[in-house]
Formats: structure tokens, sequence, C-alpha cells
């Protein structure tokens, strides 16, 4: 069964950071380049970075560029994204998934990991 769990949110100050982890279970995760996303209340998911297969290829959307990134351990079959000077803006629920998302993988959306940031 397709498995993906998001970890690592939590409560911040603004300025402040958290590092994120994806891990995956139920198909060879390391086969694919995965991507990560987040949702804020009242609004639509949107994507925020993303790691090719092999690691060696990133993406970031434009407001988190010097501030996110993604890195990924083939070893531990994880992706994690690692979140620097956030802002209130970035509260969101985030989750990651394989890009482009598989039959599998876009049934199996995972329950997110709350990012929260407030003075």
């Amino acid at each position: 069964q397709v498995q993906l769990v998001e970890s690592g949110g939590g409560l911040v100050q603004p300025g402040g950071s958290l590092r994120l982890a994806c891990a995956a279970s139920g198909f060879t995760f390391d086969f694919y380049a995965v991507g990560w996303f987040r949702q804020a209340p009242g609004k639509e998911r949107e994507g925020v970075s993303c790691i090719s297969s092999i690691g060696t290829s990133t993406y970031y959307a434009d407001s988190m560029k010097g501030r996110f990134t993604i890195s990924r351990d083939t070893i531990k079959s994880t992706v994690y994204l690692q979140l620097n000077d956030l802002t209130p803006d970035d509260t969101a629920l985030y989750y990651c998934n394989t890009h482009p998302l598989t039959i599998a993988t876009r049934a199996a959306w995972g329950q997110g990991t709350q990012v929260t940031v407030s003075s």
C-alpha cells in the first residue's frame, strides 16, 4: 500500500526555522522526483519545491528561493525541506508527493505536517 508520511512541523516565531521530512512506503520512492506542497486555510494547494530522483536538480517557487532548501537521502528514502527565515505567510499544512503524481500516489496524499509561524 502506497503511503506518504510528513513530519517535522510545529509552531515557530517569525524568522525561525524548521526541517520537514517526507517518508514513503509501498513503492520505490527513490525512483521518483518528489515535491513539497502546501495549503493555507482558505487557499488552494500550491507547489513549494521539487527535487529530482537522484537529487541533482531542484526547483523552488519564487517566494521560497533563498529561504527553503530541499534535499533527499536515498539511503533513508527520505526527502527533507529545510525552512528558514519563516514568516506568517508560510503558515500552512505541508505535504509531499511524487512529481508528477502517479495513479497510486495521487490517491495517497498524507495528512501533512502543520507549520505555524506566529509571535
